[in-house]
């Protein structure tokens, strides 16, 4: 694993030779690979060119690694991530979170889209994560990559508080209301049922979906400052028996907020 690790993070350091190194990565989910549009001098690297990177199948996943400019701080930004549940295995879908600590990388920004399982969210909505839980296998699982990080990572305080501040501050100047929850995370792919999204909302979930904690798990075994975000793409499918879920369905409603979350994301950055 450590080779692979070390394999990557060399390719891109030749890669981006002359650039600045950024301490700020994105990864950006379903339908909200737009917010890449803002990266400005960008350097595009598709997947399929870096070693040990994976190709996302997902729908609404471009498949990118861009380093640029965004909000005036030099940022690296994956446009589409790769799911345990398109195969992959947790090493595989973390790799490129080792790969950005071994590049430098300190805050690590995640969104995805997501289903409300709080009764009183909407979609479009977007939701600053302040916790999570993880019902999907641990990333950590196995031998502990000792010079990445402890075996035991505390989990109190995963979601920087300090970040969390500046996105209310700076959505209130927007005029933006943000809503503020608890991120649920299964394996996928099949949306979940009515039982399941009563279960999440009784064990104090307020939005689900297939992706991210895997990401933010190994980013904090790293020592990284986190950030998440959930679009709110879909409601729960026991509202109406006409309240269907797909795919292509979550990807259009992320594209509805995605320019939103763009303009707040480049704000929080800016003030960083």
């Amino acid at each position: 694993m450590i080779h692979k690790i070390d394999e990557t993070a060399q390719y891109l350091q030749y890669r981006m030779l002359g650039r600045e190194m950024p301490k700020i990565a994105i990864i950006l989910g379903s339908g909200l690979g737009l917010m890449a549009d803002r990266i400005e001098n960008p350097l595009t690297i598709p997947y399929s060119e870096i070693p040990n990177f994976k190709r996302s199948t997902a729908v609404g996943h471009k498949g990118n690694l861009i380093i640029g400019t965004l909000g005036g701080k030099s940022v690296m930004a994956m446009q589409g991530r790769f799911h345990y549940y398109e195969g992959y295995t947790m090493q595989e879908v973390t790799l490129p979170v080792r790969v950005m600590a071994r590049l430098g990388v300190k805050i690590l920004f995640v969104s995805n889209a997501a289903g409300a399982v709080n009764p009183h969210f909407r979609v479009g909505d977007m939701m600053i994560i302040t916790d999570h839980i993880n019902l999907m296998p641990n990333p950590l699982v196995g031998p502990n990559l000792d010079e990445f990080g402890d075996r035991f990572p505390d989990m109190t305080t995963v979601y920087s508080r300090r970040i969390r501040k500046i996105a209310i501050d700076e959505a209130d100047k927007m005029g933006e209301q943000l809503q503020q929850g608890v991120y649920v995370a299964g394996t996928g792919p099949t949306y979940e049922t009515p039982a399941e999204y009563r279960m999440y909302h009784a064990i104090g979930g307020d939005a689900a979906g297939m992706s991210s904690v895997p990401e933010v798990i190994v980013a904090r075994h790293c020592g990284m400052e986190i950030f998440g975000m959930s679009i709110i793409t879909n409601q729960s499918n026991d509202l109406s028996d006409d309240c269907l879920n797909s795919g292509e369905e979550v990807v259009r409603e992320a594209n509805k907020a995605a320019e939103k979350m763009t303009a707040l994301f480049c704000s929080i950055i800016a003030n960083l």
